[in-house]
């Protein structure tokens, strides 16, 4: 019987066309569904392909005893209960790398817009006003911007600006290294000194409202400001404020503390500013990023399915074993105590088998073993090894 698997939102058709070549048993299905269906949905799947707004509950999980692995087609698993698929053996993949140089070309391009007035102009003559004036427009070169998080998409940010004349500088909670001329710089540092500050942090639950009132006020008079990172980090009604004093000249804004799907109604107290620019959470969003992130991901989930890689996953030990032909793979999963990869070995022991080459690691609570044995399995061996206690889950690879 083929394996199953399940595609929503979107995933780009190279992610699932890896899974039709392998013979998988392949399904997609528009939108992100809601709790109840996505349960209905997954009972017998044992592949799940999501992008970022399907979210993976713990009642989800309860409703899926086939599931194996969960392929976040984008950058964040905020939306996936990691801890919840570990305690059932799921792995999880994502992509932190294929979308970043979208993400930063439209934020230098938004950059442009905003103290050109773009964006402002080009809704005046779409209005009927010819309303042709150099007042508050400047050229990018020569100022400053401030980047607030330098990871993949922060520190590309910073040398498109670089190559375009920007002074650059950053804080980051990491020790990171600068790229090209970017000074490093503390937060309020930054704040006071930007012309223009652009939001580049994770979703870690202690950047949750990192920006609001406080934050606004230590910025220059007539600074521009972006979040492309993460909705709940900026308190939008403070930025509404701040843009209708004349404090901050304009903001692009491209993730909200609420999304509704695709096609669905949106309500935010930026709307209708003048010189804001609001997106749908597209900064990921181009054909180039969606290819490479489904063929990654897509080629992390069949690894991990095949083999028994977890090197690149994001909730599991990390293992890798290079296969040998002649030899026959099983993978185990298991709390994380004490003698269990000595029950494991014994029990290839009891059967007369041999343990060719093995690798084990653990993460947290739970263990995870690749081990290639020197006969084919059997009923009497797979049911010892499932017998083990604290046996989350075993696998027969090949």
């Amino acid at each position: 019987m083929a394996i199953k698997a399940l595609f929503f939102e979107g995933v780009h058709e190279d992610a699932v066309a890896t899974f039709c070549r392998a013979g998988y048993e392949v399904r997609t299905l528009p939108g992100s569904p809601d709790e109840a269906e996505l349960a209905r949905e997954i009972r017998d799947v044992a592949v799940l392909g999501i992008r970022s707004k399907t979210r993976i509950t713990r009642p989800v999980l309860e409703s899926a005893p086939e599931l194996l692995v969960v392929g976040a087609y984008c950058i964040g698993v905020e939306q996936i209960d990691c801890a919840g698929c570990t305690e059932r053996g799921v792995a999880v993949f994502n992509d932190p790398h294929s979308n970043t140089r979208s993400v930063a070309e439209l934020a230098l391009g938004e950059i442009i817009m905003l103290v050109r007035r773009v964006f402002h102009n080009s809704l005046a003559l779409h209005g009927g006003v010819w309303r042709k004036t150099a007042k508050g427009c400047h050229e990018v070169r020569g100022l400053t911007l401030g980047i607030v998080g330098y990871g993949k998409i922060g520190s590309q940010l910073s040398e498109l600006a670089e190559a375009v004349g920007m002074k650059v500088m950053f804080c980051d909670v990491a020790e990171v290294l600068a790229r090209g001329n970017a000074k490093n710089g503390t937060f309020s540092e930054l704040l006071q000194t930007a012309d223009v500050v652009s939001l580049h942090v994770d979703g870690k639950p202690q950047n949750r409202n990192l920006f609001g009132e406080e934050e606004f006020g230590m910025m220059k008079k007539g600074s521009v400001f972006l979040n492309l990172s993460r909705g709940f980090v900026v308190n939008y009604e403070a930025l509404a404020e701040n843009l209708k004093s004349g404090k901050l000249s304009g903001a692009a804004i491209d993730v909200f503390p609420e999304e509704p799907s695709s096609g669905g109604t949106f309500s935010n107290s930026l709307q209708n500013l003048p010189n804001v620019i609001l997106t749908p959470h597209i900064g990921g969003s181009t054909e180039e990023a969606q290819q490479s992130i489904g063929q990654f991901v897509s080629a992390q989930m069949c690894r991990y399915l095949q083999g028994g890689n977890t090197r690149l996953s994001v909730n599991l030990p990390r293992c890798h074993l290079e296969s040998v032909p002649q030899d026959h793979r099983l993978v185990h999963i298991h709390r994380n105590i004490p003698g269990m990869l000595l029950a494991i070995n014994r029990v290839f022991a009891d059967q007369g088998v041999n343990v060719e080459r093995q690798v084990y690691e653990t993460k947290g609570s739970v263990g995870y073993a690749i081990l290639d044995v020197n006969r084919e399995w059997d009923i009497g061996l797979i049911g010892a090894l499932e017998a083990i206690p604290n046996t989350i889950r075993f696998r027969v690879l090949h």
